[in-house]
């Protein structure tokens, strides 16, 4: 048995405005819109994951969803661009990640990231 996929369910009152936010910080494309749902996706194919952590690293609190990017530089200069709520500024940890924190629209913590090197 081989798990194909796994798809985050991120409950939002208004899941236009979720697509806004993710449409422009991290450039998702929509594959399924029914209104009441709306899928977001990217052309990048990654495995399937599944993360349980009893912190988010470096004292922060477990965030909601963690999203690798090939450029968390540019994505952290849209999210200031865009005047969103950046909770953790944008750092090297030592365990070889670049990342920030950003607050979507629901209050859910976003773990933007890319691995070093």
């Amino acid at each position: 048995m081989t798990v194909k996929r796994i798809v985050a369910n991120v409950a939002a009152a208004d899941p236009a405005r979720a697509r806004a936010f993710y449409e422009e910080l991290l450039g998702l494309k929509v594959v399924m819109d029914f209104g009441w749902i709306v899928t977001l996706a990217s052309d990048g194919a990654a495995a399937p994951q599944l993360s349980f952590a009893s912190e988010g690293g470096s004292g922060t609190s477990v965030p909601d969803l963690s999203i690798e990017v090939d450029d968390v530089d540019r994505v952290y200069e849209r999210a200031k661009a865009a005047d969103m709520d950046i909770v953790y500024d944008i750092v090297d940890e030592p365990w070889g990640v670049r990342r920030f924190y950003v607050r979507d629209p629901f209050g859910r913590v976003l773990n933007i990231l890319a691995h070093s090197g």
